[in-house]
């Protein structure tokens, strides 16, 4: 699971709550290119397409102000024309017409955040990392230590299946990864992979 490429579809005015939703996802060892981020920072429209044209799968943010987005409606009908799959993520199910109507996405809880990045984490570990029924894909997310003069890499290795990581989650449990140099603990919670904090070597 490196290298792959997810383009987010959305409109303007849902960048706050794409931002919100993608923060924790943006920290997995793949592409994450939300649409208006790409454009604000000077990139051209025609390199967006490159974006888009090059992804693996392309994720559908539909809700009432993307209904009538001209640019979120071409760039799922771009990649559907490119054999790309789209994943819907919505705010109501009525908003999934035309060629995505039967296709299975993940409903946008706008009370419940932490139960919309689990379920988008759940899809997306499914479509970059299709190894079987029997298998767990193994995921990463890997960081400097930020303890000051430390900065050694550190690997917080996701081996669980969702079902168990939201376990975890509901009787509040953390994943844990740790510094090989200063041993410094780090806690993130399982069902959004959120930093939640760190313990062991003092800060200066």
């Amino acid at each position: 699971m490196t290298g792959e490429q997810v383009f987010v579809s959305h409109a303007p005015a849902d960048l706050d709550l794409v931002q919100e939703l993608f923060s924790t996802v943006k920290n997995f060892p793949f592409g994450v290119h939300i649409a208006l981020e790409e454009i604000e920072s000077g990139r051209s429209r025609k390199r967006l397409e490159g974006r888009l044209a090059n992804s693996d799968v392309v994720v559908a943010v539909l809700t009432q102000r993307s209904a009538i987005s001209r640019w979120v409606n071409q760039e799922i009908g771009y990649a559907l024309a490119k054999g790309i799959p789209v994943l819907p993520l919505y705010e109501e199910a009525s908003l999934r017409g035309g060629l995505i109507s039967d296709v299975e996405g993940v409903k946008i809880d706008r009370d419940n955040p932490s139960f919309t990045i689990f379920n988008l984490l759940c899809r997306l570990r499914a479509e970059l990392a299709p190894l079987g029924a029997l298998s767990v894909p193994n995921w990463y997310i890997r960081f400097p230590c930020t303890v000051p003069d430390c900065g050694q890499p550190v690997t917080l290795d996701i081996t669980q299946r969702q079902t168990k990581l939201w376990k975890l989650h509901k009787h509040n449990k953390s994943l844990t990864a740790s510094c090989d140099v200063c041993d410094s603990a780090y806690y993130f919670d399982p069902a959004t992979i959120g930093f939640q904090g760190r313990e062991g070597a003092l800060e200066d």
